[in-house]
């Protein structure tokens, strides 16, 4: 074989699915050599095209399955094969939730050689329709506008009527706003030749108040017809409260730009965690799904263990929904995020709430929180919550020094949860236990809410 691989690109290969993988792709072997297969599940005997090979593994795509799991089942979605918004449709969702905290088990005890109880996934009772924000690439195909998530493996989009982790008022609200640009022809953005204009649609839609905010993204400032776009929508969308340009000229797939114009109504709506009440704009990040983001920072309140008389650090912070949590239960509550923007919401959304002793500071972690520590600052617990690629290791070199009493850390990421785990076993804490909670219910994603403790000396 060439490469001495012992497979070739394009060859149709026969073998037995043993596992799947953190992406819930398949994983099989041919002569010790490793396969994914992703729509294929364990112990299914399937046949595969190998479109793609590594040094160590290849990809493979299904063809058919000669034996089928009993876990299988029917896709909800018509479209669920092409469109890549989600990975495990095909999955009991009792073995989805068993998948993700194998996930979790296996990168804490691979990548970081921890042996942590891992807690059975907290799931949903109603793993559908959870979604309270939709933001969709748009394009066109012929003489028409398409709205959608994009194709797996490719940036072609599936022009989806219905997505069914979306909450329905999302669904109206895309297909609503793709049908008038279709009418008052407004051109779509082609993302190859960085021409055109609007680029995505983004929904939200509040499941405390059911008002939904629209955001057209868009590849310049100048917005033809605005006055008409506007009409239309309010003529046609229930309980919409605010309709909002976001300009984004760079080239690449990155969704939201920097400026925001508000065309009608208000640039926010209001959504609720709990008795917490939160303002989100256009670029707040907020957790997707509402209840479910409950019970994944109720857990990590009740591993915070706070007395009320603890100062705590809520690191990557965004508009402050954990800062707020925690600040009921602790003496102070101090947090930090990189985005202006979202500090702004998070001092906002402590006056709604009527919390005083939350302070919120802009900056990168690593750099603002060893600052804090030169000036004398300690925190009794940390609470970190970061993007996919975990903590800077300076940030975690000053936690360490800093030695809180607990450590609660929130990972959308395994595999950094378990690098940095690591580093923080290696520098006097020990992890108790490990919480993996279903906010992607569908999907291969998991939420895990981890506590360290500080050991004693």
């Amino acid at each position: 074989m060439a490469n001495n691989l012992p497979l070739l690109k394009g060859e149709t290969i026969e073998l037995t699915i043993e596992s799947l993988n953190h992406a819930g792709e398949g994983v099989g072997r041919i002569h010790g050599f490793t396969v994914f297969v992703p729509g294929a599940l364990p112990l299914e005997k399937v046949t595969a095209k190998v479109i793609s090979l590594q040094k160590n593994y290849a990809r493979a795509l299904l063809q058919s399955i000669s034996a089928a799991s009993p876990q299988r089942i029917m896709p909800v979605c018509e479209q669920y094969e092409p469109c890549g918004g989600c990975q495990l449709q095909h999955l009991d969702y009792a073995i989805q939730l068993q998948l993700k905290q194998k996930a979790v088990e296996d990168a804490l005890q691979r990548i970081a050689g921890l042996s942590v109880p891992v807690l059975p996934t907290l799931g949903m009772e109603h793993p559908w329709r959870y979604r309270n924000k939709a933001q969709v690439p748009i394009g066109q195909q012929k003489n028409e506008l398409v709205a959608g998530f994009y194709e797996q493996r490719s940036h072609n989009i599936v022009d989806l009527k219905c997505c069914h982790i979306q909450h329905p008022a999302n669904d109206f609200v895309v297909h609503t706003v793709r049908n008038i640009l279709q009418k008052l022809a407004i051109a779509a953005y082609s993302e190859k030749e960085h021409r055109g204009l609007v680029r995505h649609i983004l929904a939200r839609t509040s499941f405390a108040t059911g008002e939904t905010l629209v955001v057209i993204v868009t590849n310049g400032a100048n917005l033809p017809k605005k006055e008409q776009i506007c009409h239309a929508l309010r003529e046609a969308i229930p309980n919409l409260c605010g309709i909002v340009q976001n300009v984004n000229t760079k080239r690449g797939n990155t969704i939201l730009g920097k400026e925001d114009i508000t065309l009608w109504g208000r640039p926010w709506l209001c959504e609720r965690l709990g008795d917490l009440e939160f303002h989100l704009s256009a670029r707040s990040f907020f957790q997707v799904n509402p209840s479910q983001t409950v019970r994944l920072y109720g857990k990590a309140l009740e591993y915070a263990a706070l007395s009320g008389e603890e100062t705590v650090f809520d690191l990557y912070c965004g508009i402050g929904t954990i800062s707020l949590f925690l600040a009921r239960n602790a003496a102070k509550v101090i947090g930090v995020e990189s985005l202006a923007a979202a500090v702004d919401d998070a001092r906002k959304n402590a006056l709604i709430n009527g919390i005083t002793n939350a302070k919120f500071y802009v900056g990168a972690a690593e750099t603002v929180v060893p600052l804090l520590y030169k000036e004398g600052l300690r925190a009794d617990v940390v609470v970190v919550d970061p993007p996919r690629k975990g903590c800077d290791q300076a940030l975690l070199e000053t936690i360490s020094k800093m030695s809180p009493q607990r450590i609660v850390y929130l990972s959308c990421n395994p595999a950094t949860l378990a690098r940095d785990l690591s580093f923080l076993a290696k520098n006097g804490f020990t992890p108790v236990e490990a919480q993996p909670v279903d906010m992607f219910p569908q999907t291969s994603h998991v939420e895990t809410v981890v506590l360290m403790s500080r050991v004693k000396e």
